[in-house]
């Protein structure tokens, strides 16, 4: 099928369901649309370039929108800009400091462990084991599936709501302690 054969019925077709995969992905309604936006111009612009024919337009939108979400992931974490990534290397850079800081740094980190210790109680028996494994004790996931028989992808998905709701955690604590200057 060659995409400028009907370019306006693949959009009605496929951009509902495309724009819900992307959503998925990403966290804002505007990031998604601009992205699904990126994906039909790549189709047209591949249909306008006299390229070869696709056979499975799905496929190809499909992986178009993925290769783009995963850029779009890829450009938000250069972006040096206060976001989560940042408020977890500033708090890392609290964490393990030298000891031979500043009195008010080691009381900070003192604080900031205890404040961790707590976060990490507070979550489901299961997201915080996996979470320990991995991190603590550098357990790959894999090998935790062999030992305990719990597929990959739910020791992914534990580990991936354990870290989410610890950003959310220290994103309060940090903007807790920005505003105390």
């Amino acid at each position: 099928m060659k995409p400028t054969d009907n370019l306006e019925s693949i959009f009605t077709e496929y951009a509902p369901r495309l724009s819900a995969f992307i959503r998925s992905q990403v966290g804002s309604r505007e990031d998604a649309e601009d992205i699904l936006q990126d994906v039909f111009y790549q189709l047209a612009r591949a249909s306008a370039d006299g390229g070869s024919e696709i056979e499975r337009i799905s496929s190809w939108l499909y992986r178009v929108a993925r290769n783009t979400v995963l850029n779009f992931h890829r450009k938000k974490r250069e972006l040096p800009l206060d976001t989560e990534d940042t408020v977890c290397e500033d708090l890392a850079r609290t964490l393990f400091c030298s000891p031979h800081d500043a009195p008010d740094t080691i009381y900070l980190r003192k604080l900031v462990w205890q404040e961790f210790d707590i976060a990490l109680s507070e979550l489901p028996v299961e997201q915080r084991e996996v979470f320990c494994l991995t991190v603590f004790d550098g357990m790959p996931v894999k090998e935790i599936s062999a030992a305990t028989g719990i597929p990959q992808a739910t020791l992914l998905s534990r580990k991936h709501y354990a870290v989410k709701y610890l950003r959310s955690r220290f994103h309060d604590l940090y903007n807790a302690l920005l505003s105390q200057d």
